[in-house]
C-alpha cells in the first residue's frame, strides 16, 4: 500500500508541476511583462518634454566653430653628408 501511495504521490506532483507550467505560468509571466513594459512607459514618458502641438524644438547642441591654428611653423631641412662634415673625423 505505502508504495502505491507514494507513485499517486509523485504522479500528482508531477501532474501538478505540469498544470502549472502550462497555464498558469504563462498568466504570472505575461502579467509581469505587461507591468514593466508600463513602467517603461511611463519612465520614457517622463524623459520627454511635452510639446504642444505645432511646436518645434531642437534636440541638438551645435558645434563651436572649428579654429584653425597653426602650431607651429615648418622647418625646412637639409641633410648634411658625414664625409664633408670635419667634426666626425
Amino acid at each position: 500500500m505505502g508504495l502505491l501511495r507514494t507513485l499517486f504521490i509523485i504522479l500528482l506532483v508531477y501532474y501538478g508541476l505540469k498544470f502549472i507550467a502550462k497555464y498558469i505560468l504563462p498568466l504570472i509571466i505575461t502579467q509581469a511583462i505587461t507591468k514593466v513594459q508600463e513602467n517603461l512607459k511611463n519612465q520614457y514618458s517622463q524623459q520627454q518634454p511635452q510639446t504642444k502641438a505645432g511646436e518645434t524644438s531642437v534636440d541638438f547642441a551645435p558645434k563651436p566653430p572649428s579654429t584653425n591654428q597653426k602650431v607651429g611653423e615648418y622647418i625646412d631641412f637639409e641633410e648634411v653628408d658625414s664625409e664633408t662634415n670635419p667634426k666626425s673625423k
